[in-house]
């Protein structure tokens, strides 16, 4: 594992940001509110932001060393879900394309599958990076995610994959790109498709549909940071080509303290091994 020369702050992201570029650790005065100001500013105009180069060369180069030394033991899944990934409305007309599922295979490790002690959930944990997260996105407060599968995952999509369209389960959702494809892998967005109250139905048919006229998309090299709302805006992946898989860490965060995804949603994603824990801890509490 490239763990040399990283520092020994005990807060993670001090040891991984490429603070020269990035003063995350200091955002009340000069080039740091400065800093935050953009980001923020960006946030409000685009609904992401985007800082490529946000982890120094030595840190990117452990985080893709020990994502390659993890993802052998992850489960390759193959994810059918509608855009909401919950389950079909049926009060929905048959041809409405809303009620499609969209499926997808991917390399995937959850939460709980990823250890205390590695650099990405060391990071994911960092005080700094989630008070920097809550900053940009102007919440009062916010919390790492509370679900033992959902908070943190590390996700392969191996040549010949994509990401199906969906919305998020939690507004504030951060990508951290670990390995980019050869070509492809394309991150791509309607934005701001829905509110709390509503959604623009048109907009979103016409992608469903296959019109990408209204969509955003961009690329992103190895060691981008990226912020997103992905609660609101519908998006995914483009189709990944090459001979090498793109690699991200999925960072969710919320504004509610404590709150876990529904279990329905949770086997949709993670399939039959989430299902059985699900379903053994349910046959354990009955038990006594």
């Amino acid at each position: 594992m490239l763990q040399t020369n990283l520092g020994t702050d005990t807060d993670m992201a001090l040891n991984l940001v490429d603070l020269s570029r990035y003063p995350i650790a200091d955002l009340e005065t000069g080039e740091g509110a400065e800093f935050l100001k953009t980001c923020q500013d960006h946030m409000e105009a685009h609904g992401w932001c985007n800082l490529d180069g946000f982890i120094h060369a030595d840190a990117l180069a452990a985080l893709e060393e020990e994502s390659s030394d993890l993802l052998p033991g992850a489960e390759v899944l193959t994810i059918k879900r509608n855009i909401y990934q919950g389950a079909i409305d049926p009060s929905l007309p048959e041809d409405d394309p809303r009620r499609r599922e969209y499926t997808h295979v991917a390399t995937q490790l959850a939460d709980d599958q990823i250890p205390t002690d590695t650099l990405i959930q060391q990071l994911y944990q960092s005080d700094i990076l989630t008070d920097f997260v809550r900053r940009v996105q102007k919440k009062p407060v916010l919390h790492r995610c509370a679900d033992e599968f959902q908070a943190l995952n590390v996700v392969a999509l191996h040549p010949g994959s994509w990401h199906a369209w969906h919305y998020d389960t939690t507004e504030c959702t951060v990508t951290l790109l670990l390995k980019a494809a050869e070509s492809g892998g394309d991150f791509a967005f309607l934005p701001n498709s829905r509110t709390d109250e509503s959604e623009d139905r048109d907009a979103v048919d016409r992608l469903l549909a296959g019109d990408m006229s209204h969509a955003q998309k961009f690329d992103r090299g190895a060691g981008t940071f990226t912020l997103f709302r992905g609660g609101y805006s519908l998006h995914g992946v483009t189709e990944v080509f090459g001979a090498t898989p793109r690699i991200t860490a999925i960072m969710t965060y919320d504004e509610q303290e404590g709150r876990v995804i529904s279990d329905d949603i949770n086997v949709r994603i993670y399939g039959k091994r989430v299902e059985k824990i699900l379903r053994d801890r349910k046959v354990a509490l009955a038990q006594g």
